[in-house]
């Protein structure tokens, strides 16, 4: 056996229970799938750009294009959109505030840390949590075909902060 440090034996680990984790969805869904970031995008230019929104995609429905990015900016239309992003299986979650432009690479850098720092336990209860409360959800036409975003409460149009 290789001698490995101990964050290899852990990137291999995490590799291999996504793999097993994520086969049978690839098994059902083998149609192709459009990336996450195009599900973030015509989310938010469907709903017209609103001020903020908060939602989940399954990891099923998307190529996670956007892995490792926790906080970033991501611009729709013109319009500069926060994003805070976790994986929570079996979702992806997004919350997305617009709000100008900012440096959000040390906040990047601190959600991964954290994540790591707690094996990911506190986002895949998220995801459970997630998955039993979901009161909501609307279907975003993408180039790949529709898919269905969720929310868990019904999100009022023109909403603001």
């Amino acid at each position: 056996m290789r001698n490995e440090g101990m964050t290899g034996v852990l990137q291999r680990i995490h590799a291999a229970v996504l793999q097993l984790v994520l086969l049978p969805s690839r098994i059902r869904n083998p149609s192709p799938r459009p990336d996450a970031s195009e599900v973030l995008t015509r989310h938010l230019a469907q709903r017209g750009l609103p001020p903020w929104t908060s939602f989940c995609v399954r990891y099923s429905a998307v190529n996670n294009d956007q892995f490792g990015r926790s906080s970033f900016n991501w611009e729709v239309q013109g319009q500069n959109y926060q994003i805070l992003r976790t994986g929570c299986f079996p979702f992806i979650k997004y919350h997305c505030t617009r709000a100008p432009a900012q440096d959000l690479r040390r906040q990047d850098r601190f959600f991964g840390a954290l994540k790591l720092a707690n094996l990911g336990l506190p986002c895949l209860a998220y995801g459970v949590g997630s998955w039993m409360m979901v009161g909501a959800s609307e279907t975003v036409r993408t180039s790949a075909g529709p898919v269905t975003v969720y929310f868990l409460y019904r999100e009022q149009e023109g909403a603001r902060f």
